[in-house]
Formats: C-alpha cells, sequence, structure tokens
C-alpha cells in the first residue's frame, strides 16, 4: 500500500517546538498578531528547506501549547517525508529553523528544542529506523483540513513572491522580509541570497544586498532622475507603491534631492531586507539610462579615477 503509485501517500506527524530562550516564547510569540507572520514564515521557509520543496510537507493547524509550539504536518508523497525525516534526524531543519526565526524576529539566536510524534509514538526513538517511522506517520491520517489562518498566512506569502523582480528561479529561500528588521541594512554575511550573480555590460558581478556606500553614492549621483528610479523598483517593492513616491519628493523637497533620493532608497532598504540587492538597483538604473551611476556602484569607475 505504502508503495503504491495508483493511491496517494498521504500521512500526518506534529512538531513540537520549543526555545530554551527565556525571552523567547514561540507560543506568545505566535499568539502575537504583529509576530504570527514573522513565526509562521520562518516555520514555511524552514520546512521548505528539509524537503526541497515549497510543497513538500504541508502546514495543517499551528498550536500554541505552553511551551511548546505544535505544528501539525501532513505528508502527500512518500520521498518527501523521507526527505524530512533525514533533515529531521541529520539536525538540518533545526539549524534551518534557528536561522529562519534569527532572521525573521531579527534577534540574535534562537536555541531550540524539537520533537517529532505521530499519534502516541515518539519518532526520536526510532529516527534510525525510517521505514518504521513513515509506517507511523502513514498511520495517522491527517484528520483535519488545513486551518483558515494558515491558508491566509500562505497567501500573505505568495504575494511577496509575486513582486519580486529579479530571477525568481531561487524558490523559496528568500521571501521578502514581512517584519523589516530595525538596522535598514541586512547582515553581509548571511549565506542567503536571492540571486548569485548578474550581468552587465556582458561582465559578470556578483550579488548582494546594498550597502551604506551604495545608498549614499546613489542618494548624491542619482539627481532629478530619483523619482524614475523609484517608478521602476515600485513595480517590484510594495513600499514605493503611488502615492510614495510623490508623498516623498513634497516631504523631503526643502532638503533638496539627496535627501529625497536618500529617503526613496531607505525605504527600498527596509521593506525588502535582505532582497534589496545591487541587481535590482542596477537593474532600474538601466532602465532610466543611468549608466555611469550603474558603473559607480559596481566600482568600474576606480580604475580611471587613480590614472
Amino acid at each position: 500500500k505504502m508503495a503504491g503509485s495508483s493511491t496517494p501517500w498521504i500521512g500526518s506527524a506534529y512538531l513540537f517546538l520549543q526555545s530554551t530562550c527565556k525571552t523567547i516564547v514561540l507560543p506568545s510569540l505566535y499568539e502575537s498578531s504583529q509576530k504570527k507572520p514573522s513565526v509562521f514564515k520562518a516555520l514555511k521557509l524552514a520546512l521548505a528547506d528539509s524537503t526541497g520543496s515549497v510543497n513538500g510537507v504541508d502546514m495543517l493547524k499551528v498550536h500554541c501549547s505552553h511551551p511548546h509550539l505544535i505544528v501539525q504536518l501532513k505528508f502527500c508523497k512518500q520521498e518527501n517525508c523521507r526527505r524530512f525525516l533525514q533533515s529531521y534526524r541529520e539536525g538540518a531543519l533545526q539549524e534551518s529553523l534557528q536561522n529562519h526565526l534569527q532572521l525573521s524576529l531579527a534577534v540574535t539566536t534562537v536555541p531550540l528544542e524539537m520533537e517529532l510524534k505521530a499519534g502516541n509514538e515518539h519518532l526520536d526513538n526510532m529516527l534510525k529506523d525510517e521505514d518504521r517511522c513513515l509506517e507511523c506517520i502513514y498511520r495517522e491520517k491527517p484528520d483535519r483540513l488545513r486551518d483558515e489562518e494558515i491558508t491566509e498566512l500562505e497567501e500573505c506569502l505568495k504575494s511577496l513572491i509575486v513582486h519580486q523582480s529579479i530571477n525568481n528561479n531561487i524558490a523559496v529561500k528568500d521571501y521578502a522580509s514581512l517584519n523589516s528588521p530595525s538596522l535598514p541594512y541586512p547582515s553581509q554575511s548571511s549565506s542567503l541570497s536571492p540571486q548569485v550573480t548578474f550581468i552587465f555590460q556582458g561582465q559578470e558581478f556578483a550579488n548582494r544586498t546594498l550597502t551604506l556606500d551604495d545608498h549614499q553614492k546613489f542618494a548624491k549621483l542619482v539627481s532629478k532622475k530619483w523619482k524614475q528610479v523609484g517608478r521602476s523598483l515600485q513595480k517590484s517593492c510594495r513600499a514605493l507603491r503611488d502615492p510614495v513616491i510623490d508623498n516623498l519628493a513634497l516631504e523631503y523637497d526643502r532638503e533638496g534631492l539627496y535627501e529625497q533620493a536618500y529617503q526613496l532608497l531607505l525605504r527600498f532598504i527596509q521593506s525588502e531586507g535582505k532582497k534589496a540587492t545591487i541587481a535590482r538597483l542596477i537593474a532600474a538604473l538601466e532602465e532610466n539610462g543611468l549608466i555611469s551611476l550603474a558603473e559607480e556602484l559596481l566600482g568600474l569607475h576606480s580604475n580611471e579615477d587613480c590614472s
């Protein structure tokens, strides 16, 4: 039955999560309307990492049972369940979830304890026997449809993906931030990046998140065309939708073009987080004929300046 290809393989399990840090109480964070999207995003991304697919495992409901956050999981394919079990057994799922929570919640570290159950069976005691784990998960048919709240949170995440402009080909690793961290510039050292390289004028450049230096150079050199660049970025950045750009022009009219351009890019960086990349800005500059500024940001003028 389990291996039969004619009928879908469907099983269910419960993932128990608890933070060992007293200041981070996962159920309380999930019960907070402000933090819930961030916690959900981290769960979704970590589960996607564990199966290699956004839809590899389905979350049916998230229960808050202090001190645990309990996630009811549904598996439709045996191969995805195997991948999940392997990731769980090797600690990759735990590490991934810790990293995603750290980014989503903008905290330094989130130490976790995890436990996996299917019915009355504690799967942690039999992880080396993968087939036995699969049998236990397969025996537990999901007893509910997906919670409406989960569906709403999923839609919220999907809408963010649709507006990603450059190279959508790296699946789920890096949704745009739902809750921007307080610091506008994301960590440069993180291994997550939406796109590794991009091409400009036939040359390949490493993609990276925007830095303070990029931000200041842009504001200094873009001059009157800041609005046009903003309209290009607007296509993939909800935070710059109308009437934001016109409002910035009015609000910072007295401070002049530098401040208007600076505030525009600040909005972009704060809303897009790690997705505020040099590739996206270069594409917007190219679209508006600002090739010299693009070259400046990519360091192509520095050699000429020295000679």
